[in-house]
């Protein structure tokens, strides 16, 4: 069984479409627990909402590889479009930033509310 927590964001309807990414998760998978959200400003392109952060700490029988397309499945029957901008609103964002207890997104060494969210769910992780 593999383990992972996953940043989970939102600046369109952040609260409820965060809520719609739990359940779908919690139905087809074992969640563990969720983070509270962090209200964050944008990084890069500024001229959005802000965003609503959290995490979900999963159980998982998939590998990395698998479980990443099945996020980005569920982002896009969420409804979100990918362009250009990289940085620009989201209905949805799902991204590992954890996997067996190794992080694997190096965003989480720059922004803090990621290390936040991370020890609120693995709270003698060692960042």
């Amino acid at each position: 069984m593999n383990t992972a927590v996953i940043s989970v964001g939102s600046n369109i309807n952040s609260h409820f479409n965060i809520k719609i990414a739990e359940e779908i998760i919690s139905r087809e998978l074992k969640l563990i627990r969720s983070s509270t959200l962090i209200e964050t400003e944008p990084i890069g392109f500024k001229d959005q909402n802000n965003f609503h952060n959290g995490a979900f700490l999963i159980e998982t029988e998939l590998d990395l590889k698998e479980f990443n397309a099945y996020l980005k499945k569920i982002e896009t029957e969420m409804g979100r479009v990918k362009t250009s901008n990289k940085q620009g609103p989201r209905i949805i964002d799902l991204d590992i930033i954890v996997w067996n207890r190794k992080v694997v997104d190096n965003d989480v060494y720059e922004r803090k509310f990621l290390q936040k969210i991370i020890l609120e769910l693995l709270p003698n992780f060692n960042l």
